[in-house]
């Protein structure tokens, strides 16, 4: 049996996923503002998909992408976490931080929040030597909190693998954190 890991930080719980989360994850996932640099909305046959999917590898695995809730009131409001991309991606085998969040709690700190403790799981408690995330060239807000935790950006672009050829968001940016930089960065923030 896996050790399921679950994080609380000062104002968020990261945790195991619940049926109840389905509902708002559609919801978050058919908005146009959350799914703005992905190719498109999903529908909700796609979402629940999507949902069955990051459960079942945390089950594997004790980690991956968490259900994040506010702690003041308990409401769902997306996912953090650690995740491993296909193979085809060029910079493949790794894993990677990432974040989805309603536009509701967008602009709170919430996405930078959660991932500075899952970069600390994937660190300090699974030992890995990196820590990759990535996005569509123009995603400002993302391309943010990448900087926020301390990552550096690669200095060139790649072509996401599922995003079709000749669309406008197939162009990728990638960030990247080693072990060594992550412990530089938290004696910086005194973290």
């Amino acid at each position: 049996m896996v050790e399921l890991i679950e994080l609380n930080t000062e104002r968020l719980r990261l945790r195991q996923w619940r049926a109840a989360d389905r509902e708002p994850f559609a919801q978050l996932n058919a908005d146009p503002r959350v799914m703005e640099f992905f190719p498109s909305p999903l529908e909700r046959s796609a979402s629940d998909a999507m949902a069955e999917h990051i459960q079942s590898l945390i089950s594997e695995r004790g980690w991956g992408f968490w259900a994040v809730e506010v702690k003041e009131g308990n409401e769902f409001i997306g996912f953090v976490g650690l995740h491993t991309p296909a193979p085809e991606f060029p910079f493949s085998p790794c894993v990677e931080v990432g974040w989805r969040i309603a536009f509701g709690h967008w602009g709170k700190g919430y996405a930078t929040e959660a991932a500075k403790d899952a970069l600390r799981v994937g660190f300090e408690l699974l030992h890995l030597p990196e820590i990759v995330s990535f996005t569509a060239v123009h995603n400002r807000r993302s391309r943010a909190v990448m900087d926020r935790l301390g990552m550096c950006e690669a200095a060139e672009t790649f072509e996401h693998p599922h995003v079709p050829v000749g669309h406008p968001l197939r162009q990728h940016c990638l960030y990247r954190l080693s072990q060594e930089q992550w412990q530089a960065w938290c004696r910086i923030t005194r973290r």
